[in-house]
């Protein structure tokens, strides 16, 4: 479930991040690490590849197993982590951190009305 206070978003809004984490890490994964926030791109429940700390962005080498820079519960790329990290004043990437940031993204994509509609 989304770490973030439930002063700071409504339910459908805390339900439509969890949708998101299960589409996007899939529910033996989100089991086998930290609810989806330490998952990195290239992940399977057989093989979970998890970073350690949310200090900062995790380094994700790009190689055979990596084919992307996405990490965390949203699979965010890195190259959008500072300028989110500046825009919503975040110090690390920490599960509060992610869920702040995608819901800026959803908020952006102006989405809000229709998640409180219930529109997912």
């Amino acid at each position: 479930m989304a770490k973030i206070d439930p002063s700071e978003c409504s339910i459908n809004q805390v339900a439509f991040l969890d949708m998101i984490a299960f589409s996007e890490i899939g529910s033996p994964l989100l089991a086998v690490s930290d609810d989806g926030y330490n998952v990195l791109e290239g992940s399977t429940a057989a093989k979970p590849l998890l970073f350690e700390s949310y200090s900062m962005f995790p380094s994700v080498p790009l190689d055979r197993v990596h084919t992307s820079s996405a990490a965390g519960r949203y699979q965010l790329l890195a190259r959008y982590f500072e300028p989110y990290a500046r825009l919503l004043e975040l110090t690390d990437f920490s599960p509060l951190s992610q869920d702040k940031i995608a819901l800026q993204q959803i908020k952006e994509c102006r989405a809000i009305p229709l998640i409180e509609a219930g529109n997912f």
